[in-house]
């Protein structure tokens, strides 16, 4: 039997990794694939390919020493850092993000993010919901809804991959989709499961004699053969899935611009990898709709500057290639790229030079998406301590990603029961200045 992806996690259509299809099951008709398939047909799945790359700052970025700084504020506010020019005129961010003050002009920042809470979680930004309403309605992740109301562009890629590695912290983890189902849950791999997605021990001449096989028995000839079962063979015989997760494929320039980082944990949360940046970008060309990232860990309770002089220039150095790529590319018009955490810092540095969590502000970066970059949307206060201009609330974040995907984001998707269960609450809307 072949087996694709490993043990704990789970596919697309819910089953565990290295459990997803197993081809001795094609003959006796139990293939879950083609009836995946065949239920997205029945549905209508219009198949446009606009996308979203989601990367999640795990701990919380200090806003304040990197996209919001206040030179002006007291020491014991404004830290170490000092502001730069960017190359948008009057636009400002910290000195140890160089490369992405030179790309400002393919960015917008968002100041002034509100409604957040004081949890260690990625269920506000992967869900649109804290951590105890995701946990008790069972609210299902953005990638979900996203898999669930467009399905697939390719039959061979999923529409949802997430790369969260298992963090130790565990809300810091994926959410699942939940009522949604096992079709909308995602491929959940990180880098170190590419070899396990080969087939092994079986080759493309058995998948073809498996093939024939089906055929006879079913007495159909190959070229009537059901569309549902010869996608899902497709999927078994085509390699391009792999191929998009294997980075060694792409130019030693382009990796080298993007900087490579390590699979290694940070604290109890995520890896600095900026492979999984150029990662992400592969899967996106290739057809993924969404794709999640977890990236770093950004809670600095003590010695706050030490740690982001070290791990700025490579988060700089990632993010500012991804942007870079997208417009290269010419994707900048249909993928969307979002970079946030779960809250901000507290403006008072503490007796530990750190800063601690800080819910009533956060600030996130957008680019691509059509969007209308090169501006700054919101302020905060003179201490970067709350919202003083344009308080934008962090489900119209989200409600601007499903604007750029084309979801309207005051829809209805339908559970597994067939009930309709709204994507965000009714007072959402997408940000103006982004989209107007």
């Amino acid at each position: 039997m072949l087996s694709l992806l490993g043990s704990r996690s789970r596919f697309c259509d819910g089953l565990t990794r290295r459990s997803f299809l197993q081809v001795g099951s094609l003959a006796l008709g139990g293939l879950t694939l083609p009836k995946l398939f065949q239920a997205e047909a029945q549905a209508g799945v219009q198949r446009s390919h606009k996308s979203v790359i989601m990367v999640y700052l795990s701990g919380g970025l200090a806003h304040q020493d990197t996209f919001d700084l206040k030179p002006n504020a007291p020491a014991e506010i404004k830290g170490e850092f000092k502001p730069i020019d960017t190359n948008v005129p009057g636009i400002q961010i910290g000195e140890h993000l160089p490369r992405l003050a030179a790309n400002m002009d393919k960015m917008a920042l968002v100041r002034s993010i509100v409604g957040l809470r004081d949890e260690h979680s990625s269920f506000h930004t992967m869900t649109g919901y804290g951590m105890s309403e995701t946990q008790r309605s069972n609210k299902p992740h953005v990638g979900a809804v996203i898999a669930k109301a467009l399905g697939q562009v390719d039959p061979v890629v999923p529409a949802f991959v997430d790369l969260f590695p298992i963090m130790q912290h565990k809300p810091y983890n994926s959410p699942a989709a939940g009522p949604l189902g096992r079709m909308a849950n995602p491929v959940k791999l990180d880098g170190n499961d590419l070899d396990v997605m080969k087939p092994q021990g079986l080759t493309l001449q058995h998948l073809d004699e498996r093939r024939q096989l089906l055929e006879k028995l079913d007495g159909m000839r190959r070229d009537s053969m059901d569309i549902y079962y010869q996608r899902a063979f497709d999927v078994l015989s085509s390699n391009k899935l792999v191929e998009a997760l294997d980075v060694e494929k792409e130019p030693v320039k382009v990796r080298d611009r993007y900087g490579r980082g390590s699979p290694k944990h940070q604290g109890d949360g995520a890896p600095q990898w900026n492979d999984q940046l150029l990662t992400a970008r592969r899967l996106v060309e290739a057809g993924a709709r969404c794709v999640t990232v977890a990236y770093g860990f950004w809670d600095t309770h003590g010695q706050n500057f030490r740690s982001l002089k070290s791990r700025l220039p490579l988060f700089d150095q990632g993010i500012s290639a991804l942007i870079e790529d997208i417009y290269q590319r010419g994707l900048d018009k249909d993928v969307t790229v979002l970079v946030w955490g779960e809250f901000g810092r507290t403006p008072k540095i503490n007796k530990d030079a750190g800063r601690d969590h800080w819910a009533p502000v956060n600030g996130a970066l957008l680019a691509g998406g059509g969007m209308k970059t090169g501006q700054v949307i919101g302020s905060t206060d003179k201490d970067a301590a709350y919202a003083k201009d344009n308080p934008i609330h962090y489900h119209d974040v989200l409600a601007t990603v499903y604007h750029n995907l084309g979801i309207d984001p005051h829809a209805m998707v339908t559970d597994v029961s067939g009930r309709p269960m709204p994507i965000l609450p009714s007072t959402v809307q997408p940000i103006p200045k982004l989209n107007g």
